[in-house]
């Protein structure tokens, strides 16, 4: 006789084709969500550290002085 315990359950199968179908969905969005994060925050650190030293290398210019004669 056959054992009951190993004989396919077409319910079962199913079942676990959705769920992993569903679970692999959200691995991707999950993946690419870190993936966007990721880029953002580089190209946010990259920007701010141009932007440093770009402001701490320009010195500012030394004002005119006034032409017009004093009274």
């Amino acid at each position: 006789m056959a054992n009951p315990w190993l004989k396919k359950n077409p319910f079962m199968s199913m079942w676990l084709s959705a769920a992993h179908s569903v679970a692999s969905t959200a691995s991707c969005r999950i993946a690419s969500r870190a993936k966007r994060q990721t880029h953002a925050a580089i190209a946010n650190t990259a920007g701010a550290a141009v932007g440093y030293w770009t402001n701490a290398l320009l010195t500012k210019p030394k004002p005119r002085k006034s032409r017009k004669p004093r009274r």
